[in-house]
């Protein structure tokens, strides 16, 4: 058998400078990204908080955290709510493996009220951030858990 090349041809632009106005653009304004974004975070939230809630709207928050946690990295983007944003994320932790033992995904009073803090920092950091800030956000998100630097959930000692 022949060996295969590494060799991998890079995108083409058409547009080099859409894509340049587009990255310093906020995230809230691009329609298809922040507002989409926005619903489906809300969305998630709504189905947790009605009884309804199941392991995929339990990540998708995850996931919404963890993006506002790199996104406050950034001192205009929210580095003064560093610890609401990290006791959003326990109190995340502790829903979800209290879901994942009962079956059932529901908030106390206290986990709601971090969470629900955290929904409104990321909404303003969405509305505040380019896009291109957001892309090295998800960036950095994405290595921490390729990195295995990321607290997982069925690590948690109640589960073991």
């Amino acid at each position: 058998m022949r060996k295969r090349s590494k060799y991998k041809p890079k995108g083409v632009r058409y547009d080099t400078m859409a894509y340049v106005k587009s990255g310093m653009l906020a995230v809230g304004s691009v329609p298809d990204a922040g507002t989409l974004l926005k619903a489906k975070n809300h969305a998630a939230m709504d189905e947790i908080l009605q009884g309804r809630g199941t392991k995929d709207h339990v990540d998708i928050l995850i996931g919404m955290v963890n993006v506002a946690e790199a996104l406050a990295q950034d001192k205009e983007l929210g580095s003064d709510w560093r610890e609401e944003i990290r006791a959003g994320q326990d109190a995340l932790l502790e829903m979800a493996v209290r879901g994942l033992k009962r079956g059932a995904f529901a908030f106390t009073g206290p986990e709601l009220k971090a969470v629900n803090l955290v929904v409104e920092i990321h909404d303003e950091q969405l509305s505040k951030c380019p896009v291109k800030r957001m892309e090295e956000a998800l960036g950095l998100v994405h290595s921490v858990i390729k990195h295995k630097r990321a607290r997982r959930i069925i690590d948690h000692p109640e589960l073991a």
